[in-house]
């Protein structure tokens, strides 16, 4: 089940964020609509994000793949080299910088999408008219949660609240 509620000042949505949150529900469970921009406390709806990891992990993966195939390439078909060696780290260091930023890069921006839910990892959109001045809150919860859900959202002084079947 969906459970929207509409707030109209950040004290209230803060305070029903931390009651919701002491009640056990996830970050993950809640979304905050805004056509403003709403200034939180850094802990109350943070949710982890693995950037970082995704980052080196893309580059990582990227600089190996890059020396696996400029030494492929460079030993399949040798060249005369006039003695020099035929795989040579330092003649090809720029392919694998390169190539390691371009995979730290992908990886990133691929996250981002992930995570963002610009993927199709939510179903489900934002409410459809955002009115001026209001901050909507969103609750997913299962039907057995749904009341404590909303005495959580109606002690805190919700003005609306609208409850919605899941897609």
């Amino acid at each position: 089940m969906l459970l929207t509620g509409e707030f109209a000042d950040r004290e209230a949505t803060v305070t029903a964020l931390r009651a919701l949150r002491a009640k056990g529900f996830d970050p993950e469970a809640i979304d905050l609509y805004s056509p403003e921009p709403v200034e939180l406390e850094p802990g109350l709806l943070d949710r982890p994000s693995r950037m970082s990891l995704a980052a080196v992990a893309g580059g990582v993966t990227a600089c190996l793949l890059a020396v696996a195939f400029v030494y492929y390439t460079q030993t399949s078909y040798p060249l005369v080299t006039g003695g020099m060696p035929i795989f040579s780290l330092w003649a090809t260091g720029v392919i694998f910088y390169e190539m390691t930023m371009l995979g730290a890069i992908a990886a990133t921006f691929l996250l981002f999408l992930w995570e963002s839910g610009l993927l199709g990892r939510r179903a489900f959109p934002a409410p459809e008219a955002l009115d001026p001045g209001r901050i909507y809150l969103r609750v997913r919860c299962e039907p057995h949660q749904l009341v404590t859900a909303g005495e959580c959202l109606f002690e805190a002084g919700v003005v609306r609240v609208k409850k919605d079947k899941l897609p």
